[in-house]
């Protein structure tokens, strides 16, 4: 069960499915992929932040102050990796609403858990990375729910992304480069029953 609704719950609430109080259809909202997109730009945003202000500066490419490892709470003096601090967010995020739920994955995953698992987020991400700078929106029933998944491009924007990935033991790939698109992240939107 979910603690309550939060400042992005009530506004995807308010914002999605209108004023409400009214016996008649609400004729007000915001569309699914503006929605998403303003999600997308915060989260974008901070992990961009994280690893150019945090990681690149403080980690082994910078001061070398931190040491940014996958490992990091067994290490002394160490850092989640910017990959690591967006899922904790996503768990965050899950814990006190259920209005949205992101996260990120890719075509080629240095942890296996963060691969595509359904046809439109496999669509999604390949969508992205054939198409630089464009974004993905489709529709896609789980269960009973219909959901809107929107998959952004996640484009390495340092050094300590390129090097993380192209050195890592479990990565498929070795060839990324600074303003690729590595992956991508998915946010999931219930659409309205009607």
């Amino acid at each position: 069960m979910k603690k309550g609704l939060t400042a992005s719950a009530l506004l995807a609430t308010s914002l999605l499915g209108g004023c409400g109080g009214s016996e008649e259809p609400a004729k007000t909202g915001i569309a699914p992929e503006v929605f998403t997109d303003s999600l997308f730009a915060v989260m974008n945003s901070d992990r961009a932040n994280y690893t150019k202000l945090i990681v690149q500066r403080l980690g082994p490419n910078g001061a070398d102050a931190i040491k940014p490892n996958e490992h990091w709470e067994d290490m002394e003096g160490s850092a989640p990796l910017p990959a690591q601090m967006f899922r904790y967010g996503a768990e965050g995020v899950a814990e006190v609403t259920d209005t949205f739920t992101y996260s990120l994955q890719s075509l080629w995953p240095v942890n296996k858990q963060n691969a595509p698992k359904t046809d439109v987020e496999k669509e999604g991400l390949q969508f992205i990375a054939d198409n630089p700078g464009q974004n993905f929106y489709g529709e896609e029933t789980l269960g009973d729910t219909t959901y809107f998944t929107a998959v952004y491009p996640d484009v390495a924007v340092s050094p300590a992304c390129t090097s993380c990935h192209n050195d890592h033991k479990d990565s498929p790939r070795s060839d990324f480069e600074i303003g690729e698109v590595m992956g991508g992240v998915v946010i999931r939107l219930p659409l309205p029953k009607t």
